[in-house]
């Protein structure tokens, strides 16, 4: 299976890989700026935009990035949001020799609240997959909202996700059950002790997924990376403050 890429730029390789109910268009407000810096590739996961999900596959987090391996450059910048960040993640340590460096964004290795663990609560989560048996385009309304709540352009920031969303075709229904189920479940908090590449972790204070409580656990956890928040900025912060996160992302990887 081929899954769908758009290329943009010269420079350095850039991958960049969408978060749960989306596709490779949300990037499209800040690709005019990165493509002038770096040969961006916008990679729709299978079971979203123009990628389709064959019947039967293993919707598994390895299986995602191994999608994602085949389409990619030799060697590469990393970069994934939310559940991309997961999948970029998971790429990260199944073939580090391929990757320059890794950045993720409100991105957690384990969304899933814990008794040791500051996350989203499962009532929440238990909410949406209740939600997608009935009305799913609904289910991603509502997601929509709490992916901006609290950003100073909520409004905005909702209105453009859609907008991008819209570019492509819906998300395939097993995509979201199964990208829900990995959300819930995934946990890779240990296995990412091992990474040695470079790693960039940008976050939203006011983020409602990846709770700020996490993010100096996840400093301590991970001293070899590298985090920084965008104080006004919630799960979508490339959308909110672009400008700040193509600084962020350019002084990263230079």
């Amino acid at each position: 299976m081929s899954i769908s890429v758009e290329r943009f730029g010269q420079g350095p390789d850039l991958v960049l890989l969408h978060g749960w109910g989306m596709n490779g268009a949300v990037w499209h407000g800040v690709m005019p700026t990165l493509a002038q810096h770096y040969h961006l590739h916008l990679i729709d996961l299978p079971g979203f935009g123009n990628s389709p999900l064959p019947a039967g596959s293993d919707y598994s987090l390895p299986w995602l990035a191994e999608q994602v391996a085949a389409v990619m450059p030799a060697r590469c910048h990393l970069l994934g949001w939310s559940l991309g960040g997961l999948v970029a993640s998971q790429l990260a340590l199944m073939q580090p020799e391929r990757v320059q460096s890794l950045i993720t964004v409100a991105s957690s290795p384990c969304f899933m609240a814990r008794d040791d663990w500051p996350g989203i609560a499962p009532k929440v989560l238990a909410g949406f997959n209740q939600m997608l048996a009935g009305d799913f385009k609904q289910t991603i309304e509502r997601f929509l909202a709490i992916q901006a709540m609290g950003s100073e352009h909520a409004r905005d920031d909702i209105r453009q996700l859609r907008h991008w969303l819209a570019e492509r075709p819906a998300p395939q229904l097993a995509a979201l059950e199964a990208g829900l189920g990995l959300l819930a479940e995934i946990d890779l908090r240990d296995e990412l002790t091992t990474l040695s590449l470079p790693w960039l972790r940008i976050y939203g204070r006011l983020d409602s997924l990846v709770p700020k409580a996490s993010i100096g656990l996840l400093d301590e956890r991970y001293p070899h990376s590298q985090s920084r928040m965008l104080d006004k900025a919630s799960h979508a912060p490339f959308i909110s403050h672009p400008d700040q996160f193509v600084a962020l992302v350019r002084e990263f990887v230079g």
